[in-house]
């Protein structure tokens, strides 16, 4: 299956390709992030491939200065009982990527959740609002510059 995957993705989307990578038998590609919504509907709606579960997506921050966020999507075909791993890196100094709610809408939720923790802003969402956090709250607690101890006054605390 890996190499199916492998030879229709890159037989369609090679431009978007940056890389791809097998470690320990689990297939990881590599995505320009304009490409996303394109190659995860073709994975989702091709016959033989069928990645019908979008099973994770999440957000990442390796605190690096080139690409310092990722986007994670872990996907899965019940049909062919394989997983299959998508990545997008994102600038700090551009915090978008496009939705792909329109092809799993269970991504909506995971969606909000890596916006209201590190600030990746999913253009083309339903309802992007934060989940955990107050919408009035200016920091994403996720981020690897956030102090383990939060920010002094930034939350308002409930009185007794």
């Amino acid at each position: 299956m890996k190499d199916t995957v492998v030879e229709k993705l890159t037989a369609r989307f090679s431009e978007s390709i940056e890389f791809i990578n097998e470690y320990r038998g689990e297939l990881t590609v590599v995505l320009k992030k304009k490409a996303i919504v394109d190659v995860c509907r073709f994975l989702h709606d091709d016959d033989e491939l069928h990645f019908d579960s979008l099973r994770d997506l999440l957000g990442a921050d390796y605190y690096r200065p080139d690409d310092r966020y990722e986007v994670v999507y872990n996907l899965f075909s019940l049909k062919n009982k394989f997983r299959l791993r998508l990545k997008v890196r994102i600038d700090e100094s551009d915090l978008h990527v496009l939705s792909v709610t329109s092809v799993w809408s269970g991504a909506n939720w995971q969606e909000r959740e890596a916006y209201d923790m590190f600030g990746i802003v999913f253009d083309d969402h339903p309802d992007l609002r934060r989940m955990y956090m107050p919408e009035e709250f200016e920091h994403h607690p996720l981020r690897k510059d956030f102090p383990l101890m939060g920010i002094p006054g930034s939350l308002a605390l409930p009185r007794k």
